[in-house]
């Protein structure tokens, strides 16, 4: 096997954790010696073991003149657990291959140059983009200190999200809604409006047949409070929590109604009449929420877009159309009146699901 092999095996190992490890990276980690596997370990929680040590105490004594494959750089401090570059030295590694180094710009690069002061042979940047990729929410929060956003719109191919009636179950097939439902598992925080709350009542939960999952925190926002004391944010079980996000004048007693449900208010200012979500995100990330998915209608679309808030996108488009101009459209409001201000997504993919297409992209 080659050097690719190993690390996409350490990367396959990384994503079984996805969704579990926040705030932490998922990172995994291979062990590997006469050209055979002898390790194997995934970071499975914050707290738990790191990667490293998990497939280093696989491997045992077989570690010793073993080569190290890992996702992500090994820390050089302490932390919740201690260094991990200490554990490697010690089990006698003879050299560490690395997908992409820490994104932390206080750290960055500290583990490797550890590494080889103690002799060890040390070699980064293998896979680097997938282990990117893998953990690109994490990279974009030690950096900004923000959540890294992913905005998910399904619709038809003539850019309709419901009927002129509201109607809108189900646009998109079987397979694209389970897809959701993992994205929704791997996110921190899931993100709707008081028009998809009242329109749809959401649980807003991760259900994968088969599969455990944990749900996300739910985040509505909800500029009046006019949320409903029944509301399945409010009553469905969940160890996820729920935070209605609000202006600044709301009804004092409905405010200590819906707290006494179990969910959080947080104010924050207007900016044109609307939720200011630039200073929610400083708040979400203030609260180590480091990732968010937004599934609003086209209104929340429209306003997070135009807020400037966005990193990705998941576009799904079913291979159905309404055929006129009355059904309500995927994104509201007012948009450039010139082509060449339009949003424009970068490293595009096409995926599909049956006859479900899934257009991804990243914006600047």
């Amino acid at each position: 096997m080659t050097d690719h092999e190993y690390m996409q095996e350490a990367l396959t190992l990384a994503k079984t954790a996805k969704g579990f490890t926040s705030p932490n990276p998922c990172v995994g980690a291979v062990v590997v010696k006469n050209n055979r596997i002898v390790g194997r370990g995934f970071h499975k929680a914050a707290g738990l073991a790191h990667a490293e040590v998990e497939a280093l105490d696989d491997a045992g004594i077989k570690a010793r003149g073993a080569i190290l494959y890992v996702t992500l750089e090994p820390c050089n401090h302490f932390g919740k657990t201690p260094p991990c570059t200490r554990k490697i030295i010690n089990a006698g590694i003879k050299k560490v291959v690395v997908g992409c180094s820490d994104p932390n710009p206080d750290v960055c690069g500290e583990g490797l140059k550890y590494l080889k002061s103690e002799g060890l042979e040390v070699l980064s940047g293998v896979l680097e983009n997938q282990a990117q990729i893998l953990i690109e929410d994490f990279i974009w929060y030690v950096q900004n200190k923000k959540p890294f956003v992913i905005l998910k719109c399904a619709s038809t191919l003539d850019g309709h999200i419901a009927t002129s009636t509201g109607d809108s179950k189900w646009i998109t097939n079987e397979k694209s809604r389970q897809f959701v439902h993992v994205i929704r598992h791997e996110v921190d925080a899931i993100l709707i409006g008081s028009g998809t709350l009242h329109a749809d009542n959401p649980s807003l939960t991760s259900r994968i047949q088969g599969v455990k999952t944990k749900d996300p925190a739910r985040i509505i926002l909800d500029t009046h409070l006019s949320i409903k004391k029944d509301a399945k944010v409010l009553t469905r079980k969940s160890n996820a929590k729920t935070f209605i996000i609000t202006g600044p004048k709301i009804s004092r007693e409905k405010k200590l109604l819906i707290e006494s449900k179990g969910a959080q208010i947080i104010q924050i200012p207007l900016k044109e009449q609307k939720l200011d979500l630039n200073k929610l995100m400083i708040k979400l990330g203030e609260m180590s929420i480091l990732s968010l998915l937004i599934e609003g209608g086209g209104i929340v679309a429209g306003s997070v877009l135009k807020q400037g808030i966005v990193n990705k996108t998941l576009f799904f488009l079913a291979p159905r159309f309404l055929g006129s101009s009355d059904g309500i459209p995927m994104f509201d409001g007012e948009g450039p009146k010139l082509i060449k201000d339009a949003f424009e997504l970068k490293n595009m993919s096409v995926t599909r699901f049956d006859n479900d297409i899934l257009v991804k992209g990243y914006l600047k």
